[in-house]
């Protein structure tokens, strides 16, 4: 069973979560591993190496749907997954699922919206992470909000929304694609069940 200490948010600047990732964890892999489940069944596919991360439906130009990570990166990877997992059909057929970005460099306002949309996104990617065995970092995404006067508690606060919106998800049954992707990297990475309460969800 996986307990709460599996689960980090350490910086991706960490040393020992650097090593930890480059060990067994492989853009190719998940990319196999997504592929494997969805690109009959959903005509989608996941593709690295992009410099900004994309959503692209197909059209008459592309005969598939599209999601594109950052570079090879696996948590990019993962977050995009989770972004797709969570947009209903309608939503499936929109550049981006048709939501906004915002650059680096959001006004507090900007950011407080901007973290709405990410908490459900965020909460799955942890599950994903865990899954995989892999550490799993809250990001903001926003480089002024590690400002200490404003970015120390709205992260904080941040945190606490993800957190209990893993409580949620885990509450529940999880959506078919979802647990689809679950169990996939459960089986690839030798991980045990997700089997854990709300309560046992902790942040570090």
């Amino acid at each position: 069973m996986l307990r709460p200490e599996n689960i980090t948010t350490q910086s991706c600047y960490d040393p020992e979560w650097m090593s930890f990732r480059n060990s067994m964890h492989h853009s190719k892999d998940i990319i196999e591993l997504f592929n494997q489940c969805f690109a009959k069944t959903h005509n989608t596919r996941l593709l690295g190496g992009a410099e900004e991360p994309l959503y692209q439906p197909a059209s008459e130009h592309q005969s598939f749907h599209e999601i594109r990570f950052t570079r090879d990166y696996f948590a990019s990877a993962l977050h995009e997954i989770a972004h797709w997992l969570i947009a209903g059909a309608s939503r499936r057929l929109q550049v981006d699922y048709g939501y906004w970005y915002q650059p680096d460099g959001r006004s507090p306002l900007e950011q407080r919206a901007f973290e709405q949309v990410e908490v459900k996104p965020q909460a799955l990617e942890w599950i994903l992470a865990t899954a995989a065995g892999f550490p799993f970092r809250v990001s903001q995404d926003n480089l002024l909000a590690g400002d200490k006067a404003l970015g120390g508690i709205m992260e904080e606060g941040f945190k606490r929304l993800i957190e209990q919106q893993v409580g949620i998800y885990l509450s529940n049954p999880l959506p078919m694609r979802t647990q689809m992707m679950v169990k996939t990297l459960q089986q690839f990475y030798k991980t045990d069940s997700l089997c854990m309460k709300a309560g046992d969800w902790l942040l570090v």
